[in-house]
């Protein structure tokens, strides 16, 4: 599958510089890149580490001219990389697996038009699943479940009662939605489980990554905006509602309750406390602990989360701690050496005045 550097260029679109007929024969990133293959990087800020790569090209915007590399200009670096990998590495094509005999379904489960069902499958009774929707192996769907258009649900997930996924949703390998909340009474000296009377809503346009967990409502449904992206392993608790076009990304977590608005930016190993209320674009920084409300637009980052700015002032100051203590023991003896000089100085007074 080797092709040439002019070649390459056509593909995307670009403008060669360096000799046309090298022969590329693959694509990988900088770090990976070897001899006969072409990298990408996007900045001229990695110009250093260009430099140490093994790659034979490079793919680049305006304005960047690696020295001693055979390059391609192009508008896009990312689209275009991407293009070059799948000319190398072109995605197996989907096979249509149609229903599968060995697929378990109930009678009176509703199937549209192409969809997908692939062996060792469950849909139990009620379930519907809307037009080119595809179910991949060991998915278990329970009873109610409603499945809109041209969804994607990867291998054994678990899809509890009830459960409601709008159109063009990809669910990831391993996902569990509709779990019991974890929510208990003390009774009789023993916890006892609360009422686990509702399901779980997903809108249309949402991507819920590996081995993540969704909890049922109390009562109503939890529910996950349109277009919102949920990361592997997050876990989003009862009665929850996170509002539309959200990025939550892995390791988060979101206590019973808890509610966003749209377009809200929560990163790696989060915590939000229950009953908790994210604005319209906040931004929650990694591993942050949030404890209270958190106004549209604010940027909060530490555990408990205050104001990026009042963070990073409490941050310098701790680092400054050590050369403050230091400091502190100084002045304690200075002040020590002169309360000693004094009172030795009172005293010679007092002999004299004697």
């Amino acid at each position: 599958m080797t092709i040439t550097l002019s070649e390459v260029a056509r593909l995307v679109e670009g403008q060669p510089v360096g000799p046309e007929s090298l022969p590329i024969e693959g694509a990988a990133t900088l770090t990976c890149a070897r001899p006969g293959e072409i990298t990408l990087a996007d900045s001229s800020r990695l110009a250093a580490q260009l430099a140490r790569s093994q790659a034979s090209a490079v793919i680049v915007g305006a304005g960047f001219q690696p020295a001693g590399l055979p390059y391609i200009v192009v508008r896009d670096v990312h689209a275009a990389f991407a293009k070059i990998v799948q000319h190398f590495r072109p995605r197996r094509p989907p096979r249509n697996l149609g229903i599968s005999p060995h697929a378990q379904i109930a009678a009176s489960a509703r199937l549209s038009t192409g969809v997908q069902i692939h062996p060792l499958a469950t849909l139990a009774d009620d379930v519907t699943i809307g037009p080119r929707s595809i179910i991949h192996s060991g998915v278990r769907l329970l009873e109610g479940c409603q499945i809109g258009a041209d969804v994607t649900i990867f291998p054994n997930a678990v899809l509890y009662e009830n459960t409601i996924v709008g159109d063009r949703t990809i669910i990831h390998a391993g996902v569990i939605l509709g779990a019991y909340g974890f929510g208990y009474s003390l009774v009789g000296g023993k916890h006892q489980l609360s009422h686990q009377l509702g399901h779980v809503e997903i809108g249309s346009d949402v991507e819920i990554g590996s081995a993540s967990t969704v909890d049922r409502g109390t009562y109503g449904p939890t529910i996950i905006g349109d277009g919102t992206k949920i990361d592997n392993h997050v876990m989003v608790g009862h009665n929850v509602r996170i509002g539309r076009h959200n990025l939550i990304c892995s390791q988060a977590g979101l206590a019973g309750s808890a509610s966003t608005g749209d377009y809200v930016v929560i990163a790696g190993q989060v915590g939000v406390r229950d009953h908790v209320h994210i604005g319209d674009g906040a931004m929650l920084g990694g591993q942050s602990g949030v404890m209270a409300d958190v106004p549209a637009g604010r940027r909060v980052v530490g555990s408990p989360a205050i104001d990026e700015k009042e963070q990073y002032h409490v941050w310098a100051a701790t680092h400054k701690l050590p050369a403050m203590r230091k400091k502190m023991h100084e002045l304690e003896r200075q002040i020590a050496e002169l309360a000693s000089r004094l009172e030795a100085e009172s005293a010679e007074h007092a002999r004299d005045a004697a």
